[in-house]
């Protein structure tokens, strides 16, 4: 028996994978389906087959999860982030759903189902596929790592990547049980006062353990008395005019982009405002370097006079816990 045209299409749509109840349901006798697997077919999950034999595709591994647990299932956290195009490329181990309560929380090989209550989201539909809202793909995914600074990089890179607004993190990180949802509060507190990257956010942890560095500002807008604009610091002390640089290569594709950014603080030093320049290495390895020369530079800036450097705060920073 032929495979017929009905199973053909719907192959196509769902990328080569189909679920063995759609194929009983399309016509095919029980015996022809045990013939085709094995020989002609693959099977990815329980009771779903790929209609080949060759390694199933990222893909190919979302639809069956789809098929496998059931049309009223979403993919959530890491997941659904990866399909968003947010988070590390392509789509890890194990692949996570939501299904709604009642159902059960299971394992099936590489395929992790979470029940939830939580079912009032708006659910994006891409295809075959359901996806958990760009929002909480980033809070489940935070609070699902073991890693703290993890979790923190996932919402603050999310919100200042744009990917997500705060707001609507705010909301999914409010509407979570308790439990679990302290450092994903101290994240968002971060990302709501400026802190752009995962290395600012360190830093200010580290400065908090100076009584002498208080009024920190995040990303404030300076400008010269002149209303001439300069180069906007990733933290600063306004009492001093005390500027404080995080630079990092990661953002910067080539050593012509990196030299750019380094001397694009001079014309805070035209303008006498005072630099102490750090890169993320030193703040993630010695802690107490970042501090002593953030200390200096303030030591530095109150022998002279403040220069007339306006800046119009982002926020006064709130120590997240």
């Amino acid at each position: 028996m032929e495979i017929p045209d009905q199973i053909r299409g719907l192959a196509e749509a769902q990328s080569g994978v189909v679920g063995r109840a759609q194929l009983v349901a399309a016509g095919m006798p029980p015996g022809l389906i045990r013939w085709h697997s094995g020989r002609h077919w693959r099977s990815v999950l329980p009771g779903v087959l790929m209609l080949n034999t060759g390694q199933p595709t990222d893909q190919q591994r979302l639809v069956a999860a789809q098929l496998y647990a059931g049309p009223a299932a979403w993919f959530r956290g890491e997941t659904a982030l990866a399909c968003h195009g947010g988070g590390p490329s392509g789509v890890r181990a194990p692949i996570q759903m939501f299904v709604p309560h009642p159902q059960r929380s299971r394992r099936v090989m590489w395929l992790s189902i979470a029940a939830t209550r939580l079912t009032n989201e708006r659910i994006v539909e891409r295809g075959p596929l359901r996806l958990s809202c760009r929002p909480r793909a980033v809070v489940d995914a935070a609070a699902d790592v073991v890693d703290e600074r993890h979790a923190r990089a996932i919402i603050v890179g999310s919100i200042q990547e744009r990917f997500v607004r705060l707001s609507d993190v705010q909301h999914w990180v409010g509407v979570r049980r308790r439990n679990g949802t302290v450092r994903l509060t101290a994240a968002l507190a971060e990302a709501a006062t400026g802190a752009w990257s995962v290395p600012e956010s360190d830093l200010a942890r580290v400065l908090r353990r100076s009584p002498l560095l208080t009024g920190l500002c995040a990303n404030p807008a300076l400008t010269t008395s002149d209303k001439v604009p300069l180069t906007t610091p990733d933290l600063w002390i306004d009492e001093v005019a005390l500027a404080i640089m995080v630079h990092s290569r990661r953002f910067h594709s080539n050593v012509l982009d990196w030299d750019a950014t380094v001397l694009a603080d001079q014309d805070l030093r035209d303008a006498h405002v005072e630099v102490v320049p750090l890169t993320p290495h030193v703040i993630a390895n010695d802690p107490d370097t970042c501090l002593d020369a953030v200390l200096a530079g303030l030591h530095r800036a109150r022998l002279r006079p403040r220069p007339p450097v306006i800046s119009t705060p982002r926020e006064a920073w709130q120590w997240a816990s």
